[in-house]
């Protein structure tokens, strides 16, 4: 034998070894084998269809969800259905009667209450089984009896399965109006009796866009949103394509629509009226799902929301890992100019003499954490009256550029100013600009 038959031989070898080492890491270990074997059903999870006496529930997966098909078209609770699943998965069989066995006493199918059993289960899709047929409880604690459609053979079996899909229709239905987080909306559109309010997600930020243009308070948004992504249905009503005067859905007092980054059209949720009897709920139609649902009676609160609710009432906000520059310009004494060298201050104007940097430090954080009182006007047009015309003191945050680059030019880029003007009482009128939104006058309580 030659050197290259050798080397064809050896690698052929090789090829066999790996290959069987490869079928040998696919298979199941013997103890994982025996526990399959005593599996109830193997099945490919895509559907799924419960006979319940007269009634029937079909159930199909899409886009990882799960969808009810019949009776009703509508969301399926995705957890109770992957619960289900679960226990399907995990269902092994505690005994087995033989199909001899039971011809042998015609009357055992009827007395395991499988003759002609009430209670179906029919999973669709590759290597499928038959129907499962689901019996009378056995004498044994917590087991049932259980046999598949074309087999006498009957298995003794847990019930936790049966008590999965032994339910009305409805008990399938998600209860969840929506599967939305509150980090995936992007806008919220709500109408209320006083008005429309829009509000759009700028970065990590919540802004006002509608009726006026202002900073929100990221925390009282995400709190709106959050009544519509975790509230609950109380009671399935009806669909939404007959007559909606009933429900006050004809003509609904409010609406909220929910919207994502993907989602242009939205998601939108109507209120109605009160049932006469629940007067703890109130009506709803979701149109993303099609149906007029009741609801609790919190969610009237949505419809108290004015704009003035969602403003963020810090006086100022921005980022201070960019802010290289203070300029302090109090009336009559000069301006005095803060410079940050790394972690430290200078006073830039006195030839960059060292400044106090922790009180620099606490001082912007005073500031930014500075409350509104009162927002007095969206529109600065009458600043004499509160003295920002001429104010007392003004204060300029800027970024600051030593050379050009291809974001940024060089030099000082402020990008937030507050002036001070009249006091009144304990607060004192303020005028604040911040990364381009309009000037507003307010009133605050700054110390």
């Amino acid at each position: 034998m030659n050197w290259r038959t050798t080397l064809v031989l050896a690698a052929i070898t090789l090829g066999v070894l790996a290959y069987l080492r490869f079928v040998e890491m696919k298979q199941p270990s013997t103890e994982e084998a025996k526990r399959q074997a005593q599996n109830v059903v193997t099945f490919d999870r895509n559907k799924i269809v419960i006979q319940n006496g007269d009634e029937k529930v079909e159930m199909r997966r899409s886009d990882n969800r799960w969808r009810l098909e019949t009776p009703i078209k509508d969301q399926a609770d995705n957890s109770l259905i992957e619960n289900l699943l679960s226990d399907l998965e995990n269902w092994q069989k505690d005994g087995t009667i033989s199909a001899k066995e039971v011809d042998a006493d015609k009357t055992k199918l009827n007395e395991y209450g499988l003759h002609k059993a009430k209670l179906r289960l029919k999973l669709i899709g590759q290597d499928r089984p038959p129907e499962i047929l689901f019996g009378k409880d056995a004498a044994l604690e917590g087991k049932m009896y259980v046999r598949f459609e074309n087999s006498k053979e009957t298995f003794l079996a847990g019930q936790s399965v049966k008590k999965d899909i032994d339910k009305k229709p409805e008990e399938f239905r998600d209860r969840k109006l929506t599967d939305l987080t509150i980090a995936q909306v992007s806008r919220v559109f709500l109408k209320t009796p006083a008005g429309e309010m829009d509000l759009q997600k700028k970065g990590d930020h919540w802004e006002i866009v509608k009726p006026l243009r202002a900073r929100a308070d990221d925390q009282k948004t995400n709190d709106l949103i959050a009544q519509i992504t975790t509230a609950r249905i109380q009671q399935f009503v009806a669909d939404d394509h007959g007559d909606l005067h009933p429900y006050g859905l004809a003509e609904p007092r409010g609406a909220i629509t929910l919207f994502t980054q993907e989602d242009k059209q939205g998601q939108l949720l109507q209120i109605g009226s009160m049932p006469e009897k629940e007067k703890d709920q109130t009506y709803v139609r979701f149109a993303s799902r099609g149906f007029v649902y009741t609801v609790p009676k919190k969610i009237d609160e949505i419809l108290n929301t004015k704009p003035d609710d969602l403003r963020d009432r810090h006086l100022v906000r921005f980022d201070t890992n960019v802010l290289d520059r203070i300029t302090i310009d109090a009336s009559g004494k000069g301006k005095i100019v803060l410079a940050r060298k790394g972690e430290e201050w200078t006073i830039a104007n006195r030839k960059n003499a060292p400044a106090n940097s922790g009180e620099v430090r606490r001082f912007v954080e005073t500031l930014q954490n500075e409350r509104v009182t009162k927002f007095v006007e969206d529109v600065a047009s009458n600043l004499p009256k509160y003295g920002l015309d001429k104010p007392q003191l003004q204060l300029t945050f800027s970024s600051f550029a030593s050379e050009n680059t291809a974001e940024t030019k060089a030099g000082e880029q402020p990008f937030a100013t507050v002036a001070f003007g009249k006091v009144d009482g304990d607060n004192i009128y303020a005028r604040a600009l911040c990364g381009g939104s309009p000037p507003r006058i307010a009133r605050a309580s700054f110390h």
